[in-house]
């Protein structure tokens, strides 16, 4: 799995973020789109958008944070796994990271770089759970990405915020690995 999307990433490092219909059904109908970040959704629907995602040969992150009626306790992970098939989840929650982790799930552990603080809780976050990927948010600092990618061993997924070329090119120059957006526009760039 962990090779698959490294090569989906080497063809087209703009990872989709939807959050309705609409995005969705764009996103699967772009060819270079090859994963899909699904940001909305609930306990009734979520089987049905990753099926979707699937049907168009893409890989489905499911933000088990943002599904409503899921809790925020590890059995939420297991539902995603037998219930919808996801490819990986994306949390900001360690013990969800981890139990994604045990089922062989690929994981992204999601931060939001506010303050000087946020820096410590990486490596903190990091020393206790291992996600595949790590996502900062927002993702439009080169100087911030620069320093995390230098300070971790994970690999960066810069998100949020990003709205055109510009923003995609210094975030992989500063050493993202990818770049996350649910901004429309930027998906076929």
């Amino acid at each position: 799995m962990e090779q698959k999307f490294y090569d989906m990433m080497e063809a087209n490092p703009v990872i989709a973020a939807v959050k309705d219909t609409d995005g969705l059904e764009k996103c699967c109908r772009m060819e270079e789109i090859k994963v899909i970040f699904i940001l909305y959704g609930d306990i009734c629907s979520i089987d049905g958008i990753v099926r979707r995602v699937r049907e168009c040969g893409k890989l489905a992150f499911v933000h088990v944070d943002l599904i409503t009626g899921l809790g925020a306790k590890e059995i939420a992970v297991d539902f995603i796994r037998q219930q919808t098939g996801a490819d990986g989840i994306i949390s900001t929650k360690p013990a969800m990271i981890r139990r994604a982790k045990e089922l062989g799930m690929h994981t992204v552990m999601r931060f939001f770089i506010l303050d000087s603080m946020a820096f410590e809780n990486i490596e903190k976050q990091l020393a206790v759970v291992r996600p595949d990927f790590i996502e900062i948010l927002p993702g439009v600092m080169p100087k911030i990405i620069q320093k995390i990618c230098r300070m971790v061993r994970t690999q960066v997924i810069a998100g949020g915020l990003i709205t055109d070329k510009e923003d995609i090119v210094a975030a992989l120059n500063a050493g993202a690995f990818s770049v996350s957006s649910t901004n429309q526009d930027v998906w076929g760039m």
